[in-house]
């Protein structure tokens, strides 16, 4: 299954704006699409917002992203952009 390992930097970490612009990208996607914290966390729906916010990532932690199917790779950078920039 591709996945990306993404180093949030944004300042706010995944939470309000960067959460919801996430949320609406993965939402576009036709595959599951899940987010971990790293080390060990569960994943969980990256196409949820309550669930994005409930994760409480914050700047400089890790997360995982992954996603399998189709256009995987694709979705998977968009996403990992939007975590990964200020």
């Amino acid at each position: 299954m591709p996945e990306r390992k993404v180093t949030v930097v944004a300042e706010v970490g995944l939470h309000a704006r960067p959460a919801a612009t996430f949320v609406r990208a993965a939402t576009k996607a036709p595959m599951d699409v899940t987010v971990a914290k790293v080390p060990g966390g569960d994943p969980i729906n990256a196409k949820s917002i309550l669930q994005i916010l409930a994760l409480d990532v914050r700047q400089d932690e890790t997360i995982v992203i992954k996603a399998e199917g189709k256009g995987a790779d694709e979705v998977l950078d968009e996403l990992a952009k939007i975590a990964g920039s200020p």
